[in-house]
């Protein structure tokens, strides 16, 4: 099966994946597109399983994909800190299937297939 590009230059497509997994990690929780809901799926299920990882390698592949925002602001804990403090040991016994996505119906402007991803608990 062919990767989705979603309509995106190979560098936009790459930016926006690491903002969407960014915010999901953050929020636990985001309404998109299904395409893109899909794309994402991906992206996050591997984060995740090198949170699980944990050893410092993990760390820094994952900060090369995680942008680095604050995922709170009183506590200054970063999206980063939170996938390897907070996240990955909710699934440590979990053997993958991190991410459900939940339709919602198509949007009223173009029509487009809207979803939410987020975090099983």
């Amino acid at each position: 099966m062919a990767k989705a590009k979603l309509g995106r230059p190979t560098d936009q497509r790459q930016a926006m994946l690491r903002n969407l997994a960014t915010d999901l990690i953050v929020h636990e929780r985001i309404e998109t597109t299904e395409s893109k809901a899909k794309a994402l799926r991906s992206v996050v299920e591997k984060l995740i399983t090198l949170g699980k990882r944990g050893d410092l390698h993990a760390r820094r592949q994952a900060a090369s994909v995680i942008r680095n925002a604050k995922a709170d602001e009183e506590e200054s804990q970063s999206a980063l800190q939170k996938l390897f403090s907070d996240i990955a040991p909710r699934f440590e016994d979990r053997q993958g299937g991190y991410t459900r996505i939940l339709k919602l119906g198509e949007r009223k402007g173009d029509g487009a297939k809207t979803v939410i991803i987020e975090l099983v608990d």
